[in-house]
């Protein structure tokens, strides 16, 4: 029997290859050929930055709107990267240079209420056939960016499509002055606590889980978490309330990009059969980041926002421990500035051991992941988490706290090191762990072989997602 196509149109504030600012963008990019395979055809729809805009192949207007928001826009339809996209070309909305929500001063552009809010009123008429030649079954919002998606759904009459809202970390949550409602074109009942307000606030995220159709997060454990008055960040009493219709679903990675037997990046190319090749890319690694080149030193890399969240407030105190033990440190990430500054100070006090590399660099990713004996991840919470994904991929032993994907993914003493206390002695104690693994070639060998053995592809999540959209649109699973 043939399987019927469904459409589905994904809605998004950035995009892999094409704009990152973190997982979301991976996350978007990737997950579309994944459903490609299970029957579902989705397009994402995205705000026109300049780099989507010129990234953007064989495009065509399908859309004109006179005024969205303080001016004109239009929507195109084309591709980019393999990816099929509607663009919401809107240049007082987006067209801006650098980060999508930092102004050149780093801090929130004013209007980002707007632009988002545009965005998802765009994602709701489409929804409800705005564009003549398609007419998706669901809509899939993802973080609190698109989340107005609901509302504009919920709001603008009756029968809606189905829509899924997915949290990618319900720390950011979107909160806006309620005097913006009339500004939005939402009506005044829009405005209550079955709606989207939130403390008195408009709640963009709070939103899109109160009035989607379905919620998922990216881990089942974090949708544990975020329902528990510790984790829920003052929404667990409404996800609470959802019940069944919120769900956890694991992401996966992209294989074809994070795959040490292809990776260009990186200097040598290996798979599991071939783990002899790994250590090149260690040598290498130390050799760019001025680190002591040797085999034996325990090598730890760090690929993280830098952020309280992210636990690294707790590695400065612990860095002395994995110096004495012989160990070296390579460190990619950008944040908090405190952080950033402490960091940068650590490195410049042990050159030979510590590294530390403030932004982003795609090469450097790879090249940490491959390189690298030990991937830390200290968070003290983590909806799911990729970089432990790649690290499994690349031989790379995961070193994390017990929490939301993290625990559903690293198996301790099997394919990683897990700890639970997320505090100075209990970085620490995990520490110690590593660096005696290190010590111990077999032992270390297994875990790297069993990580490397595990399946952290998109496949088993893109069925879960098809499976969901097919109930949703009153379609039989697959």
């Amino acid at each position: 029997m043939t399987r019927k196509t469904l459409e589905v149109l994904a809605v998004a504030s950035e995009i892999y290859p094409l704009v990152k600012t973190g997982g979301l963008a991976d996350v978007v990019g990737a997950l579309p050929a994944a459903l490609g395979r299970q029957g579902v055809a989705v397009t994402t729809l995205v705000p026109g930055y300049p780099a989507v805009l010129a990234a953007l192949e064989k495009s065509q207007t399908v859309l004109v709107i006179p005024d969205l928001f303080g001016g004109p826009a239009t929507v195109l339809r084309g591709a980019a990267a393999g990816l099929d996209l509607l663009v919401l070309s809107a240049s007082h909305l987006y067209e801006r240079p650098g980060n999508p929500y930092l102004g050149p001063d780093g801090r929130d552009w004013p209007d980002n209420a707007i632009r988002f809010a545009a965005l998802a009123a765009i994602a709701a008429s489409i929804g409800r056939g705005a564009i003549r030649s398609y007419r998706p079954a669901v809509l899939h919002a993802h973080d609190w960016q698109s989340g107005l998606t609901a509302a504009y759904l919920a709001y603008g009459g009756p029968q809606p499509p189905a829509s899924v809202m997915t949290v990618h970390n319900l720390a950011f949550q979107g909160q806006f002055p309620a005097s913006l409602l009339p500004r939005l074109g939402l009506p005044d009942n829009a405005f209550r606590f079955d709606g989207i307000e939130h403390h008195g606030m408009i709640g963009y995220l709070k939103a899109g889980l109160q009035l989607s159709t379905h919620v998922t997060t990216v881990s089942p454990t974090y949708a544990d978490e975020i329902r528990t008055e510790q984790g829920g960040m003052g929404l667990d009493g409404l996800l609470r309330y959802r019940g069944d219709a919120v769900s956890g679903i694991l992401n996966g990675i992209d294989t074809e990009v994070w795959n040490p037997a292809s990776d260009t990046l990186i200097t040598a190319r290996y798979d599991v059969s071939t783990l002899k090749e790994k250590p090149a890319n260690k040598t290498a690694l130390q050799a760019r980041l001025g680190l002591t080149i040797g085999p034996d030193a325990p090598l730890f890399g760090i690929i993280s926002r830098l952020s309280w969240q992210k636990g690294l407030d707790l590695l400065p105190a612990a860095l002395p421990r994995l110096i004495a033990g012989g160990g070296q440190l390579a460190l990619l990430g950008a944040g908090e500035a405190e952080l950033e500054a402490a960091f940068r100070k650590l490195a410049d006090e042990h050159k030979s051991k510590v590294s530390c590399t403030i932004g982003y660099d795609e090469t450097l990713a790879h090249q940490i992941q491959a390189g690298s004996d030990f991937l830390m991840v200290p968070s003290r919470f983590e909806p799911c988490g990729l970089t432990q994904l790649c690290a499994l991929r690349y031989g790379t032993v995961p070193m994390v706290s017990k929490v939301g994907g993290l625990a559903d993914t690293v198996a301790d003493g099997h394919t990683g090191i897990v700890f639970d206390a997320v505090n100075e002695a209990g970085l620490a104690a995990a520490l110690d762990r590593a660096i005696a693994l290190h010590h111990t070639p077999r032992a270390f060998k297994a875990l790297v072989r069993q990580g490397m053995a595990q399946d952290v592809s998109w496949d088993a999540p893109a069925k879960a997602y098809a499976n969901l959209y097919r109930a949703l649109a009153g379609h039989a699973p697959q």
